[in-house]
């Protein structure tokens, strides 16, 4: 994903950021969970998109 806060969409949607606030806000959203829950799988899994949304698909 983009540094750019102000870009909607980025060209890497591959890995999560959870250190950067846009991201967080993205992902949140798009896998429909809280941010609490978001960090929690990143550190389960790692920051691979398809990982996450796996562990997620998986509880």
């Amino acid at each position: 994903m983009t540094d750019n806060t102000k870009t909607r969409t980025g060209a890497d949607r591959a890995r999560i950021n959870v250190n950067q606030e846009h991201e967080v806000r993205y992902w949140t959203q798009a896998l429909d969970v809280t941010e609490e829950e978001l960090r929690a799988a990143v550190d389960a899994v790692g920051p691979v998109a398809d990982k996450v949304r796996e562990y997620f698909q998986r509880g």
